[in-house]
């Protein structure tokens, strides 16, 4: 008797060959835990297969995986290992409990030049440095959708830290995304990069830029959705699965309903908002002056701080 097929993947699942796999991940249920979670009629109407072939995948799916149940004991052990970047500033690692977060997303949204891509650099300079210093001792992947790297930045923020600038940039993999395509891809394929870079931060900046282009109207808002919640997702798995951090940018709108306070509003909707471990707020102030505010954090209550942005880098 021939022995079953283990279910790895969604072309494993009884009924769901490459095309009907192809039809649930356009739909964003791109994985097992995904078509387990799913009703068969719902499965069934996304992919055009009857119920019945749709509740046997279901059920499948349901097998193959797995709930990862561990004591809190465990996890207080696995926060023990957690990974802090320093930000440059005091008042800002205070504010955020300590630095930017491995095993985390942390993700920053403000209105044009308000420093958002200036403290991206300075982190992508200080997870280089030392434990003890402030850093991861590792280094960066670096996805850039708008065109704003700048290597000259990075030289002058690697040379106040007391880096050599040359191997500053090394350590910087820099992938340049043109289309949302190239930037999901870059997130898919990082495994590889990781474990032989050392790559303890990954940069995205900004994340939602293209999709905001290549996803215009109302019709089109679901399938971005998607798209941008499988993305973010994926940033989260490889940021638990190796400890490393995550930090994204984020563009604004202004939100013509609100009456009163201030209407910027960060692009994504609840799927963003969700998905990220730590909320920043960023806005301009007098010159180099900048105020940081946190608007979620599972670790600190909601605070200001005001940051400098020299040209040498982030500062109090």
């Amino acid at each position: 008797m021939a022995k079953e097929k283990a279910v790895k993947e969604l072309e494993d699942l009884p009924g769901i060959g490459p095309t009907t796999a192809e039809k649930l991940r356009g739909a964003g249920i791109d994985s097992l835990d995904k078509v387990a979670t799913q009703f068969p009629s719902n499965l069934s109407e996304i992919t055009g297969i009857n119920e019945e072939t749709a509740k046997k995948a279901v059920a499948a799916a349901r097998e193959a995986t797995t709930l990862n149940v561990e004591s809190a004991k465990q996890l207080k052990e696995k926060r023990d290992d957690i990974g802090r970047i320093s930000t440059g500033s005091k008042d800002l690692d205070e504010l955020i409990g300590g630095g930017i977060e491995t095993d985390a997303i942390t993700e920053v949204y403000g209105r044009f030049a308000s420093g958002k891509t200036q403290l991206g650099f300075q982190l992508a300079v200080n997870a280089q440095l030392p434990r003890k210093d402030g850093g991861l001792a590792g280094n960066v992947l670096f996805i850039d959708t708008e065109g704003t790297f700048r290597p000259e930045r990075i030289v002058t923020m690697a040379k106040k830290a007391g880096l050599d600038t040359d191997q500053a940039l090394e350590n910087i993999s820099v992938v340049r995304a043109l289309s949302s395509e190239q930037q999901m891809l870059a997130a898919e394929r990082a495994d590889n990069l990781i474990k032989e870079k050392n790559i303890r931060l990954i940069i995205v900046d900004s994340l939602t830029s293209l999709f905001r282009v290549e996803f215009l109207g109302r019709g089109a808002l679901n399938e971005r959705q998607q798209k941008l919640n499988s993305h973010i997702h994926r940033l989260a798995v490889l940021a638990n699965r190796y400890n490393l951090a995550v930090y994204v940018t984020n563009q604004v709108m202004d939100n013509p309903g609100m009456m009163f306070g201030d209407p910027t509003t960060p692009i994504g909707g609840n799927i963003l908002a969700h998905a990220a471990t730590t909320m920043l707020y960023l806005r301009k102030s007098k010159e180099e002056k900048r105020i940081v505010r946190l608007v979620d954090s599972p670790l600190k209550q909601e605070g200001e701080c005001v940051i400098k942005i020299t040209p040498d880098g982030i500062k109090d």
